[in-house]
């Protein structure tokens, strides 16, 4: 589907199914803190997804092909034995659950997404809704009942102190969240329905640290760091320090006829 940007900018938002992605491409979507990019888990998966799940995976370019954003998720099922509720777990458990029913040929009745980016020129210009409303779309088409997010508020990191529950509950006086990430997946029709607090992790050793953020890393406790949604913890005696970043599950029905538990069976106890 096509649409024009407020600054004139044409862009198309298709799935990876319908335009294969290019062999390589790059967009700089803005500051995001260097230490994010050595979750585990996301290493092991996340390239992947567009590759095996490419009916669910979009790519947005301009007139000449250029790659400016891209949104992606893994179907999954959920309701089944040990998965009545979304997982504390967050992205890292939805990912793994995703790549481990794709091997076992389980029948997944629900989209996980695991990001959407837009390059930094064309941010501020309502194209990440465009991404989400097409994103909902595509996981209808694929027969899937609902979409879930581990959604990354966009402020969290200006509060590295406040609780992600207090956080996550915060609205304006129009009753509308107060984070604009959250506001804008509550606006597309998604319901925020739990925390899940350690849903990104990244552990390294003092050096590690010291090299992502420049900072002395140097005492034991709590470190605040830039980009960073809640403090590090540090640990001198044993040399390292680990990140564990609490999101949150918002739930977006998208209608089909798979069925799932009740959007109670999906909060956190």
């Amino acid at each position: 589907m096509r649409h024009t940007l407020t600054s004139g900018v044409q862009v198309e938002i298709t799935t990876v199914a319908e335009r294969p992605e290019p062999s390589r491409y790059h967009f700089d979507a803005g500051p995001w803190g260097e230490f994010m990019r050595f979750n585990r888990v996301a290493e092991a998966y996340f390239l992947q997804a567009r590759q095996v799940f490419p009916e669910i995976c979009l790519l947005v370019t301009t007139d000449d092909g250029t790659v400016v954003a891209d949104g992606q998720a893994v179907p999954l099922a959920l309701g089944g034995p040990g998965r009545a509720r979304l997982p504390d777990g967050g992205w890292e458990q939805a990912v793994v659950w995703a790549f481990a029913d794709q091997r076992r040929g389980v029948q997944p009745n629900t989209a996980c997404a695991l990001n959407i980016a837009v390059a930094a020129s064309l941010q501020g210009q309502g194209l990440s809704r465009l991404i989400l409303a097409a994103l909902r779309d595509a996981v209808r088409d694929a027969g899937l009942s609902t979409l879930v997010a581990p959604v990354r508020p966009t402020w969290k990191d200006r509060e590295p102190w406040t609780t992600m529950a207090e956080y996550a509950a915060r609205v304006r006086a129009d009753g509308m969240p107060y984070d604009p990430w959250l506001r804008t997946h509550v606006r597309a029709g998604g319901v925020i329905v739990a925390v899940a607090p350690t849903s990104w992790v990244v552990a390294g050793t003092l050096a590690d640290w010291r090299a992502w953020t420049g900072l002395a890393f140097d005492a034991d406790g709590e470190v605040e760091v830039p980009y960073a949604l809640v403090p590090v913890h540090c640990d001198t005696r044993a040399g390292h320090a680990t990140y564990v970043e609490p999101n949150v599950w918002v739930r977006h029905d998208v209608g089909s006829s798979c069925p799932l538990p009740a959007a109670g069976d999906l909060r956190r106890q």
